[in-house]
């Protein structure tokens, strides 16, 4: 899969939107008219600030169900989502927490998004949820059934999550894509917040080959430039918020500043690239 053609870039930065709690979760408020609203903002401060695409995910509705979600949630969501599209002309991906990829699909075939992000695709992994196992065979086959070319990033080794036994990360990355048959793959530390271990992603990058991977939390500013040179792109929410505090708005100033440290980084290391093979070349 070739990263430009959904994103326009070979190293996107993508951009986290979290709804407010929606219908049926402990904290829903009663007002989709102020989901629709916060999403509209932080959406517009996102691409504003530069990124390349967006994942739009409930992230507010805690604790989650580890299995299929109520209606209520995957009708909010889709209207949530056309609502940004029609706002903001970015690459849109879905995330239905913690683990309903299925409706995550059904949502991104509906409103014409770009790609689905997977929590647990392959295998199983002990969460606050429960235990979760991955489900790739009936999400391939539903993706099948609605004739979509919606794209499948699945995590692995999943953040808030340990995996039962100690799995070899290279084999885990491998099996992911080879018998889950992942788009993308996605390596997080392990909490929001919490930066992956670079040897990790040099790890994943080599097991993946030519498939895409995701930096998956803990990106900012000041540790982008190291860690974008073991990955193909990076997803990116808390370290954008006013103060860095997950429970607050999207900050343009906090995106803007990421995006440029992102770019000139990868400028840097293209340049050092060229003049390396010069002087081989020579």
């Amino acid at each position: 899969m070739e990263l430009q053609h959904i994103f326009k870039s070979p190293n996107p930065i993508i951009g986290v939107v979290h709804l407010l709690p929606l219908p049926t979760s402990p904290r829903w408020g009663g007002s989709l008219k102020a989901v629709i609203a916060r999403a509209e903002q932080e959406s517009t401060a996102l691409a504003a600030g530069g990124v390349d695409g967006l994942i739009i995910e409930n992230f507010f509705d805690a604790p989650f169900t580890k299995g299929t979600v109520d209606p209520a949630v995957v009708s909010a969501m889709s209207l949530v989502v056309q609502r940004v599209k029609n706002l903001v002309p970015l690459p849109i991906g879905i995330n239905v927490l913690r683990n309903d990829a299925c409706s995550a699909m059904a949502i991104a075939s509906c409103v014409e998004a770009q790609f689905i992000r997977v929590n647990v695709l392959t295998g199983v992994m002990e969460t606050d949820q429960g235990l979760i196992e991955g489900e790739a065979h009936r999400l391939l086959r539903y993706r099948r059934e609605l004739g979509s070319d919606v794209k499948i990033f699945a995590d692995v080794l999943v953040k808030h999550a340990r995996p039962l036994g100690a799995p070899n990360l290279t084999t885990t990355v491998h099996e992911t894509i080879e018998r889950g048959l992942a788009d993308g793959i996605i390596i997080s530390g392990w909490e929001t917040g919490s930066p992956p271990n670079i040897g990790d992603l040099e790890l994943a990058i080599d097991a993946a080959k030519d498939v895409p991977v995701f930096i998956g939390s803990g990106a900012n500013w000041e540790n982008i430039p190291s860690l974008i040179q073991a990955a193909n792109g990076a997803i990116v929410s808390s370290s954008l918020k006013r103060h860095g505090q997950v429970d607050q708005p999207i900050d343009p100033i906090r995106v803007s500043r990421f995006v440029e440290a992102m770019r000139r980084s990868l400028t840097q290391q293209d340049a050092a690239n060229v003049k390396s093979s010069v002087m081989l070349e020579s």
